[in-house]
């Protein structure tokens, strides 16, 4: 009887230990659906055609094309509305586009408005771990002093966008294998900085403010991560 029991005593701790092993081995892999910091410059994955499905036409992409896919927009498409034809602006943005055909001006505009709000309401919470993966290292360096000297006095800002109403590529360089692109924004907020007391001492938190900044963003055309870093700002008095 004690044989029969050791027998299956055996079998059952060696059954455990089989489970306990592939649930290891599953949890311990990655699936590949994990999400990776958000980029607001990085193109969305296009939405894939269902079978026999000819009317969807997948967006260019910085990866080879698929065969049968769509022709890259050329230049002076990519540019309307963004730079009059035959202005150094317009140059500069076709230097670039060569050097880096990932590029999109009008998909730039929109990432570069996404990062502004991202950036604007990151600097008012004191968040330094999202300004760190958008800002170029000496000015995120600035934004961090800002932060603490704030965070000393015991001053806290709250900020709220109300909207984005402009934004333009004003300037763009390619120097070396440095692609910079220079945006104004012009926009609405409200903003209030208190005191330790919670006594707004500066802005207001029932008035919309009208700000207008000029911001310049940088990238390396040879590089694989596609985000581009804030490298330069500036208000446009």
């Amino acid at each position: 009887m004690n044989d029969f029991l050791d027998t299956y005593t055996i079998v059952f701790i060696a059954l455990a230990i089989f489970v306990i092993f592939r649930l290891k081995a599953v949890l311990g892999q990655r699936t590949g659906s994990e999400r990776p910091p958000f980029n607001p410059f990085e193109r969305p994955e296009p939405p894939k055609a269902a079978e026999g499905d000819s009317n969807v036409v997948a967006l260019p992409t910085a990866r080879p094309a698929p065969v049968g896919a769509a022709p890259p927009v050329d230049p002076a498409t990519q540019l309307k509305g963004i730079a009059e034809p035959g202005t150094p602006l317009a140059a500069s943005l076709t230097e670039i586009m060569a050097a880096d055909p990932s590029f999109e001006p009008k998909g730039f505009l929109m990432g570069a408005r996404a990062a502004y709000e991202m950036i604007v309401l990151a600097f008012a919470r004191g968040d330094r771990r999202s300004l760190k993966d958008l800002l170029a290292k000496d000015v995120y360096d600035d934004f961090v002093a800002a932060i603490t000297d704030r965070e000393s006095r015991g001053e806290k800002v709250e900020t709220t966008f109300v909207s984005i109403d402009k934004s333009d590529i004003s300037e763009a360089s390619l120097r070396g294998k440095t692609a910079a692109v220079t945006v104004r924004f012009v926009s609405k907020l409200i903003t209030a900085t208190r005191d330790v007391s919670g006594t707004v001492i500066a802005g207001s938190p029932d008035k919309i403010s009208d700000l207008s900044d000029v911001w310049t963003f940088a990238r390396e055309t040879g590089s694989r991560d596609p985000n581009w870093k804030l490298v330069a700002t500036r208000s446009d008095a």
